[in-house]
């Protein structure tokens, strides 16, 4: 299988000119953890261009100072941010014991060290990001930050709008409280119906569950945009790089937001 070309326009890192602790620099190259990373520094062994440092307030930029531990450089690592369209019928892990396939065989080996952000069940498909970045990750999962993501989901059954008002106002399943941020049908046919879903805080397999306790069995479930990204024409099982702008947008306050 030949690999899509890489995306000229992304760059190592969007936020090159931003300088980080230089704890935090150490433990992203993989010298030590961030604690340890600490005491490397207090022991007098890190150099910034030449320079013996010891405060751990310091701070480098990954892309232009000299690091080095006990005199050997280090090296910031690249950092990738990946868009893919997952199909049904793969898993968002490493590795599963059932051998089913994983979204790392569609990828270029070369780059099976990076994780999903967040996770798509295996009946789901659409839009997931892969990174090795923590901090990007963090950024887009965790509910503090509030970043929208849509799907749209086909359901046996014709929806009203009293359903779309039990959607956004919750429903308890097992004792968890599962709720849409926004639903609208957007077409209905001979049984079934495609409603357009938006989650501020995805919980497992939220949107199965809300509509299965209503009585909707989902028949087909695609992710199609994550703050301001879409999916778009992305064919099914293809990626692409993330653009430096498309970083910034979900790292800034438009993250939030659905276009």
């Amino acid at each position: 299988m030949a690999w899509p070309r890489f995306d000229s326009e992304f760059h190592d890192d969007p936020l090159a000119a931003v300088k980080i602790r230089l704890q935090k620099f150490l433990a992203e190259a993989g010298i030590a953890s961030r604690r340890a990373s600490e005491e490397i520094i207090r022991a007098g062994r890190v150099t910034v261009n030449g320079q013996r440092v010891t405060e751990l307030g310091s701070r480098v930029d990954p892309h232009a100072d000299e690091v080095a531990v006990d005199r050997v450089p280090v090296k910031a690592k690249r950092k990738l941010y990946l868009l893919l369209n997952k199909p049904k019928g793969y898993i968002c892990s490493r590795n599963d014991p059932e051998r089913r396939p994983t979204v790392f065989e569609l990828i270029p080996p070369d780059w099976r060290n990076l994780y999903p952000v967040g996770r798509l069940d295996y009946n789901t498909e659409g839009l997931i990001f892969l990174t090795n970045d923590g901090d990007f990750a963090l950024r887009i999962t965790h509910p503090r930050y509030e970043v929208a993501k849509k799907y749209l989901a086909t359901v046996h059954g014709r929806v009203d709008a009293e359903i779309l008002r039990r959607l956004t106002h919750g429903v308890f399943d097992e004792g968890e409280k599962l709720q849409a941020d926004r639903a609208r049908v957007l077409k209905t046919g001979a049984g079934s119906s495609l409603v357009e879903v938006v989650l501020r805080e995805g919980k497992n397999r939220e949107i199965r569950r809300l509509f299965e306790t209503l009585g909707f069995p989902v028949e087909h479930l695609k992710r199609v945009q994550i703050g301001p990204i879409k999916l778009s024409e992305l064919p099914v099982g293809r990626w692409r790089a993330l653009t430096e702008s498309e970083i910034k947008s979900l790292l800034g306050e438009s993250g939030r937001k659905l276009q």
